[in-house]
This record gives structure tokens, sequence and C-alpha cells, in this order.
């Protein structure tokens, strides 16, 4: 497990500000991430200090060569989970490692896929869950399934064995893009891919059964949705984080309820701009070196 001071969780305009600023000032910095959609050929017209329309992957291009001028390494991989320890410091998992932070800037933006069941709403906290390390153990020794169709998807049906051995994940319909390492994983720990599209839910006074869109039902009493690749908003619900809707409350200075974790850019619900990331950005890495320093001065090696 790789020790840092600072894991900053995106690649994108929110995420690399921070780590130059962070970088700059002499905190390890470490930015774990996908490439984001912004880094596409959009044309961008009104960035300060660009009279003529640029390229949004040209900004980007330069923003991590820039963060890495600085020193910040930038990992492209998937982020699984994020949890606080007993040193109330945070393990960051990723596709390809472990890290053991001591601070954590989110800037992954807010996921939108939504799992097509016309009821879905109705179960929302009556079988339906968004954090298995939250609402696991309510599900001890009963049948649940992992709903996605990526590794995200499959960390989440791993972790649940740690409560029940009567756990499935489904894909929704969707093609798969688990990589061959977690799908030996799951078949060793004899987790049945399920690869239909649930369509409606049932059960009362909770879930108890899956619809799908052939007609076969499944049995599960809870459905633990995990659709995508891991998003701001998924990590708030392991760490406790304050939310509104899908977006995570933050004050003035990108602080969350969480002392050591900040949040800046789309996934905290202001005006969905570059500018106003890179603003976001800047003001979570301020506070988060100030926290870097005081609490953890120096990484270990």
């Amino acid at each position: 497990m790789q020790q840092v001071q600072l894991l900053i969780v995106g690649q994108g305009p929110a995420g690399l500000s921070a780590a130059i600023y962070a970088a700059r000032a002499g905190i390890e910095t470490v930015v774990v991430g996908l490439t984001p959609k912004i880094d596409a050929d959009y044309d961008i017209d009104n960035y300060f200090g660009f009279p003529e329309t640029t390229k949004a992957n040209d900004i980007m291009a330069a923003g991590r060569t820039q963060a890495q001028r600085f020193g910040a390494q930038i990992v492209t991989a998937r982020v699984l989970g994020i949890h606080m320890n007993e040193a109330m410091r945070f393990e960051v998992k990723t596709e390809s490692g472990h890290y053991d932070a001591c601070a954590v800037i989110l800037a992954t933006g807010v996921s939108k896929v939504r799992p097509g069941i016309s009821n879905f709403d109705d179960y929302d906290g009556k079988g339906i869950s968004y954090c298995v390390s939250c609402d696991g153990f309510f599900y001890r020794g009963r049948p649940v399934v992992a709903l996605g169709e990526g590794v995200y998807a499959a960390s989440q049906a791993l972790e649940l064995l740690a409560y029940t051995d009567k756990v499935a994940l489904c894909t929704q319909g969707k093609e798969m893009t688990i990589s061959k390492e977690y799908l030996k994983k799951l078949e060793e720990a004899n987790i049945a891919v399920l690869t239909g599209k649930i369509v409606e839910l049932r059960g009362a006074p909770a879930l108890d059964t899956l619809v799908f869109e052939d007609g076969q039902t499944y049995a599960a009493d809870g459905l633990f949705i995990a659709m995508g690749e891991a998003s701001s908003s998924d990590f708030a619900w392991t760490l406790g984080l304050e939310r509104n809707g899908n977006h995570i409350v933050a004050n003035a200075m990108q602080e969350t309820n969480i002392p050591g974790v900040y949040a800046a850019g789309d996934c905290v619900g202001r005006f969905a701009q570059i500018s106003v990331a890179v603003g976001e950005g800047a003001i979570a890495a301020r506070q988060a070196i100030k926290y870097c320093r005081d609490k953890c001065p120096k990484a270990k090696a």
C-alpha cells in the first residue's frame, strides 16, 4: 500500500487544478482516475486567457503536464472504494493498487446513470442501497445483487461476501466491461453473473423479487447500485459525507463534513464550467495543504 499525503480522485479540471497547487506547495500528491469526458475534441470559446477558440483536450493536456512538472503523480485507473481507517486516514482502493492518504479531494463529477427500472424509487431505502460498507450488515445471510456492468460492480459484489454468501451480479442488460482479473475473482467466489435487464421490483413491505424483461424472476432482498464507474456521490455514501441529492455538500472552502475530505467541481453542484472547477480545485488544494502540513507533514516511505 502506497502512503501519500494527498490523494485526488479525478483527472478533470478540478482535480488537476488542485494537483498543481498542492504539488507546487511541496505536498506529496497523487491523482487517480479515468480520462474525463471533457478531455475530448470540444470547442472552448469562453475560457479566460484564450482569445481564440481552443480545444478542451488541449487545455486538459496542458493541465496534466503542468501538474506533473510540479511533481504530482497521475495514475489512470478506476477508483473502486474509499474508506476511513481507525487512524483517521483514508484507504483508497483502485483496480491497480491501494493507497493510504492523509487527505482526499473528490473531483470525479456526478454519476447520471439510472438503472431503467419502472418502480425504482418506490424501493429506495426498502432494499435499494448505494453503499456496501454502510448497509451490507443489514443483509447478513440474505440474497443480494450488485447492479452494474463494470469493475466497480464486481468489486461491490465481492465486498458483499463479508456479509452473505448469497451474492449475484446483474449487468442490467449492458455490455460487460469487467476485466478478466475480476471475472476470475467472481467465478472463484461462486458469484453468478446475470446478464438480463431488471424492469420491475416486487415485495412488501420491502424488496424480495427482481423481475426481468423476459418475465423471469430472481429472489433478492437487497439491490446494491454500482452502475458505470464510481463517482464522488458513491464515495460520499461510504465516507458518510453530507449530500444534497447526488451532490456533495461543501462550504465555500470546499470542505465537507468529514475533516480531511474536500470536494470540488461538478460533484458539489454549482455552475458546471471549467473555470469554476479550476477555481474550486485551487481552493480545495489550499485547505488540503494546511491539513496535510498539520496532520502529516511527511509521508512515510
